[in-house]
């Protein structure tokens, strides 16, 4: 069976209205990304090897492999708004790194968006150089169920590019980087 965009239809362990018959990918419900099909891949081997698989879409990372490159992860703060969650902020330029400007890739920012009540990491959505490398932090942390000051309390490397996803959970958590 399909649905109406053409998708082929599955039920939660990506099991077709043919009971032998599995669909992962580019042809299941879903983004279109060779590591999402790769999760989907390895849920229906452990479901058929009588394993309890876990996949959360919501950390399955988004990567646009431009320059400067755009990665998120989570929930974007539309999303939030429309599910009335009380959400704050934190948002760091790449500008202001080191690494970036001896680099010379200042273009873009990573912003954090975390539960204004428990501090939780909601969403992460990032521009620029390594960004694509950079989300795995965020989808770490969120898989974990961290917190902007967590994240932010993190001793990291300098200077690297991820000092910006520490600055952007330190403004976040307590509303200021610590560089700027």
């Amino acid at each position: 069976e399909v649905n109406e965009r053409g998708q082929i239809s599955v039920n939660n362990h990506l099991q077709t209205n043919v009971s032998n018959i599995y669909a992962i990918g580019d042809v299941v419900k879903g983004a279109m990304l060779a590591h999402k099909a790769e999760e989907e891949g390895v849920v229906v081997a452990e479901y058929l090897a009588g394993e309890k698989p876990h996949i959360d879409y919501n950390l399955i990372p988004g990567i646009v492999y431009t320059w400067p490159e755009v990665a998120a992860v989570g929930k974007t703060e539309d999303e939030l708004k429309e599910s009335k969650i009380d959400y704050k902020s934190g948002k760091f330029s790449m500008r202001a790194l080191g690494r970036s400007r001896a680099s010379g890739d200042i273009d873009g920012f990573v912003k954090v968006l975390a539960d204004k009540n428990t501090d939780e990491i909601l969403g992460v959505h990032m521009v620029g150089a390594r960004v694509a490398d950079l989300i795995m932090e965020a989808a770490v942390a969120m898989e974990y169920r961290a917190s902007a000051e967590d994240l932010a309390r993190i001793c990291h490397g300098h200077p690297t590019y991820s000092e910006a996803v520490k600055e952007a959970a330190k403004a976040a958590w307590d509303g200021k980087p610590l560089n700027a």
